[in-house]
């Protein structure tokens, strides 16, 4: 009776072993080879000797590429069903194709190597020969198993049982054992039958070739062939772009050879996925490099494209736009969430200054987003900076146009292995696709950051393109050459330090004043309230505080005393930087307090900026922390000239009365809202009395800027163009105000 072999009860690989280890040739028929798996068995093969007919003969009929189609791969090329030379050279060669690449899939582990090389060996001595058939798919599993005796000369194993060590011992299977004469000598027959046949080619050489080529060959890759091997694969995309893309005949006559690889490149990563960013830094023509890689994408696909960019650039874009005939429109980013949901469809979008769209809270992102995806778009980005403090500010802005749960391409491999974990617990514990963006979020890796980079961005340095595209004069210096043949010098930096003298024993040297360690400690000893409002929150009037009320006391309390602190540091900063940036903070730090006394005095309720709460979560300040979006910095400009120019405290008052009112009126939506009367008395200035977190009035001694009126020697500020930077050429604004809460 025949035995059963279901891999469950019994497993074919254990019988097959013992029968090999009496045997002295065999027959092998398999739908599928697997190189890893012959390791199985090549310990009982070794010690054969071909020129005594001890050979063991594999046939693959029906070798199966993943993801081929099998009807296709064995399609014959006539009616008649013949094969002809050029065809079975074809199967051929895609047979070796997919053991090579076979080969390349999964961890190389030295078990693995030591098999394949036992495999080469064998293959070149002609212990094993391999031949695929290729007349028609063979799906036999066939072991026949030849020995010298005269009552069990053939032991003949058919099923299901691929030369796979799952297929031989593991998977599900189901295989029966053949011993009585006529059957394995018929099948012995069948199989002489095929392995004869025209078209059943020998691919020892070939597999034997092909291992010894790969990571397992015997012989040391020398490091300079690994090196080009890793340049060949990590320049993919490069290579593809730069062959398979044209610019435009004007491009191509004005712009240098580093900017038209780099418009290549992108073109590749735009068409292939959907956006790209272009990341070079600051003077290497990023604008014109983005309007050519727009144009080529409106003259090959007929889009129009919409430029979204910061105000002050609208000029530049509108000059780029005409001149180069770009199809479309300029859009400020300030007018985004007014005109996008409204604006026709543009396949192309191209975003300058990218970097400020970090927060996916923010309204602008939003907006954005969503006509991106209403429009699906493809999407050009432009920024120098494209990380701020975090490497989320690199994903948020790539999500503008990357679905966080589409299939990217990668995975965090490095973080996955650094905690040991597989796919399917990534998954299980982070709740998101593995190969998608949002999975990438999850590592701390620069590895897995630099990958997600690599697809999507094209950044180059100065100091990379002075090394690959510069040619050097007689003296030595770098410069780039011209289609006019003008030679276009890379400067030299050299930083140049201008020193002054400062007599601090000289009550006269304004610099002497301004830096002294006085300033530095009364800086140091201001406590900012407004900074710090959720330090002063009154505990018995939050239990009445509405639920949004409490949303903001809750943001308000993250920031604490670090935010206080945060402020300090600006103002040391702006020390550092010049006098008279100093002294506009500290005005306009003053002007922000006063708005918070008016209100307060006036029962009126307090105006919360993203910066009251926001500053140190960098997460979630984004483009909305810029200018009129809830800093108040730029407003003040635009709003002091309103209010009364008589001097003293009423002045200073009707400033922030005049802000306020502006405030609450065209600018209420930019701002959250909450009473004074949750916080505690201690926050308003007292009446007649000077508040405890004050800057005490200066006397002569103290330094110029922190409340005292300075004579008219005192530091003034540099003339600017500006007519507001020029108000009181001797006296600065700041010096007016005599007590206030700390800025």
């Amino acid at each position: 009776m025949a035995r059963i072999f279901d891999n469950i009860a019994q497993d074919l690989l254990t019988t097959l072993r013992a029968t090999l280890q009496v045997s002295q040739r065999s027959d092998f028929c398999v739908g599928y080879l697997n190189l890893r798996g012959w390791q199985a068995i090549d310990d009982l093969i070794a010690p054969w000797r071909p020129e005594n007919g001890q050979v063991c003969r594999v046939l693959v009929g029906m070798q199966r590429p993943p993801f081929d189609d099998i009807r296709e791969l064995y399609r014959q090329s006539d009616a008649a069903g013949l094969l002809d030379n050029a065809t079975a050279s074809r199967l051929k060669t895609q047979f070796a194709a997919h053991l090579r690449e076979q080969i390349t899939l999964g961890i190389p582990t030295g078990k693995d190597e030591a098999g394949l090389r036992t495999l080469a060996r064998q293959l070149r001595a002609g212990q094993v020969v391999v031949k695929l058939f290729l007349p028609y798919p063979l799906h036999a599993k066939l072991y026949l198993l030849f020995r010298d005796d005269i009552n069990n000369p053939i032991t003949g194993f058919v099923g299901s049982s691929n030369l796979t060590l799952s297929g031989l011992s593991k998977q599900g299977e189901l295989n029966v054992d053949v011993l009585d004469h006529q059957g394995t000598e018929k099948l012995s027959q069948w199989f002489d039958a095929r392995w004869g046949d025209r078209w059943a080619l020998d691919v020892s050489d070939d597999l034997a070739q092909i291992i010894e080529t790969s990571w397992a060959r015997e012989q040391a890759i020398p490091p300079h062939h690994i090196y080009l091997n890793i340049a060949y694969h990590l320049s993919t995309e490069a290579r593809a772009g730069l062959s398979q893309f044209r610019l435009p005949a004007r491009f191509e006559q004005e712009l240098f050879e580093f900017q038209k690889s780099a418009v290549k490149i992108a073109a590749r990563h735009l068409h292939r996925r959907g956006g790209v960013m272009i990341g070079d830094v600051v003077g290497l023509g990023k604008t014109i490099m983005a309007t050519a890689l727009a144009r080529m994408f409106e003259d090959d696909l007929g889009y129009e494209t919409l430029i979204i960019c910061p105000k002050n650039l609208e000029p530049m874009w509108e000059s780029y736009r005409t001149g180069y005939g770009l199809r479309g429109m300029v859009l400020p980013v300030s007018q985004v969430t007014k005109k996008l949901p409204d604006l026709k469809r543009y396949r192309l979008v191209l975003i300058d200054e990218s970097h400020n769209l970090r927060n996916r809270e923010g309204r602008r992102y939003k907006a954005i987003a969503d006509y991106i995806k209403s429009c699906d778009a493809k999407v050009i980005l432009l920024t120098a900076t494209p990380y701020n403090k975090t490497k989320a500010d690199l994903s948020s802005q790539l999500r503008l146009f990357i679905d966080e749960k589409a299939n990217i391409g990668i995975r965090p491999e490095h973080h996955m292995r650094k905690c040991g974990i597989g796919e399917a617990e990534f998954e299980r514990k982070h709740q998101c696709r593995v190969n998608s963006i949002l999975a990438i979020e999850k590592s701390d890796e620069f590895d897995d950051w630099r990958e997600l980079i690599r697809l999507y961005m094209v950044r180059r340095t100065r100091s990379f393109i002075i090394g690959h595209y510069t040619e050097a004069d007689g003296q030595g210096r770098r410069f780039i050459a011209g289609k006019d043949g003008e030679k276009r010098y890379f400067p030299v930096r050299k930083p140049v330090s201008l020193q002054f003298t400062v007599d601090e024993t000289d009550p006269t040297d304004r610099y002497a004043r301004l830096y002294s360690p006085a300033v530095v400690d009364q800086i140091n000893a201001l406590h900012v309230p407004r900074y710090g409002l959720g330090l002063y929150v009154d505990l018995l009037a939050e239990k009445d505080a509405t639920g949004p009320e409490r949303k903001i006391i809750e943001n308000l309390g993250r920031a604490g005393k670090r935010l206080m602190g945060f402020c300090r540091t600006n103002l040391f900063k702006r020390l550092e930087s010049n006098g008279f940036s100093f002294l506009q903070s500290i005005d306009r730090h003053i002007l922000r307090n006063q708005i918070y006394q008016y209100a307060i005095e006036q029962g009126l309720d307090l105006p919360v900026g993203v910066l009251d709460a926001g500053l140190l979560d960098l997460e979630r300040v984004d483009e909305d922390a810029d200018g009129v979006e809830g800093d108040p910095e730029d407003l003040l400009d635009g709003m002091v000239e309103t209010a009364t120019e008589a001097d003293g405290l009423l002045d200073d008052m009707a400033r922030a009365k005049a802000v306020y009112a502006q405030y609450a009126g065209q600018y209420k939506k930019r701002f959250k809202w909450i009473r004074p009367s949750l916080f505690k008395p201690l926050i308003g200035r007292q009446p007649g009395a000077r508040h405890p977190n004050a800057v005490r009035t200066a006397q002569p001694t103290r330094p110029v800027g922190l409340g005292a009126r300075p004579k008219t020697a005192g530091l003034a500020p540099p003339r600017h163009s500006n007519p507001r930077q020029n108000q009181g050429a001797g006296v600065h604004p700041v010096c007016r105000h005599r007590a206030v809460l700390g800025p």
